[in-house]
């Protein structure tokens, strides 16, 4: 099948190395213009345009999808079907060139956490199940029909940066095994029960701010779900820290939310609204995210100082 992918980050990846493998044709890439990135504000290339640079295939980059000489190229391709992972929504111009439409991989189990940020959202809510959805695009975000899904189960130590990828890479497979089915013409949409539909919306930096009077759980979870980026934060002498992994310890212990209550070279443990939060990989701003031992070595702080709420 003659196949446009689009698709921009890193989750995207897979997908399109698993279909330029297959017998499928990949006549070209879409994805986001080159965005400039650090201190020196140096243009960056999207992780999926790096790829499909190494595998020759043709890379769109437009600034908008509605552009008239955008769609007009997009038409010469002659491409049957849009596969779309992490990409923009697709505007109703565009949706209506393929022949076959187009479909997308969706990393949560469909309809819950339609949105953005379903793989955040997942692990803040303290999921213990995820999954992976291929489904038909159709104008409403994240409504289309479902053609495939797969569940997966979300580990006690999973962080966004340990799940993300293992999503990807299921989610390559399946998106492979849907576009098989469509050829074949033996996978057919099944739709969605809106009444089960939880909203996922896009993570901003400031949901990541520490309210130690939370419970432990709710703490580690949040800390989990914004892990690496943006991270979970708190406040210790002034310094901004970010908390990447912690643990829950089921105790019963008065004091204060914030205070910490352990801090030697194994534990840094802190008292939180119910139940105590035990830090295992910190990072102050400006530098590099340290294992609670190394960290440690290095902190200045002691039993009875309070991280800011």
């Amino acid at each position: 099948m003659k196949i446009i992918f689009m698709g921009t980050p890193e989750f995207a990846v897979p997908s399109l190395r698993i279909i330029a493998d297959s017998r499928h044709e990949i006549k070209a890439v879409v994805t986001k213009p080159d965005m400039p990135c650090g201190r020196g504000c140096r243009l960056q290339e999207p992780p999926v345009k790096k790829v499909a640079r190494q595998l020759n295939l043709p890379i769109l980059q437009p600034d908008s999808l509605k552009s008239p000489d955008f769609l007009a190229e997009m038409a010469q391709f002659s491409a049957e079907l849009y596969v779309v992972v992490a990409f923009r929504i697709l505007p109703p111009e565009l949706l209506v060139i393929p022949p076959r439409g187009a479909i997308n991989l969706h990393a949560s189990l469909l309809p819950r956490y339609r949105g953005a940020a379903p793989i955040n959202w997942a692990l803040i809510n303290g999921e213990k199940e995820t999954g992976v959805t291929v489904f038909q695009i159709k104008p409403t975000v994240d409504t289309g029909n479902i053609l495939l899904q797969e569940r997966v189960a979300i580990q006690p130590t999973d962080t966004y940066g340990t799940l993300a990828p293992r999503l990807a890479e299921i989610g390559a497979r399946l998106i492979l095994a849907a576009i098989d089915g469509l050829e074949a013409g033996t996978l057919k949409g099944t739709p969605q029960d809106d009444s089960l539909a939880t909203p996922a919306p896009k993570i901003f930096p400031e949901l990541g701010e520490i309210d130690w009077y939370k419970p432990a759980s709710d703490l580690k979870n949040l800390i989990h779900g914004l892990s690496p980026t943006p991270g979970a934060f708190t406040f210790f002498r002034g310094k901004r820290l970010k908390i990447l992994r912690a643990s829950v310890i089921d105790e019963k212990i008065p004091g204060e939310p914030g205070t910490i209550i352990q801090c030697n070279k194994n534990s840094l443990n802190v008292l939180t609204g119910s139940g105590v939060l035990k830090l295992e990989e910190l990072q102050f701003e400006g530098r590099k995210p340290l294992p609670a031992a190394e960290f440690l070595c290095g902190f200045g702080g002691r039993v009875g100082d309070k991280f800011a709420s």
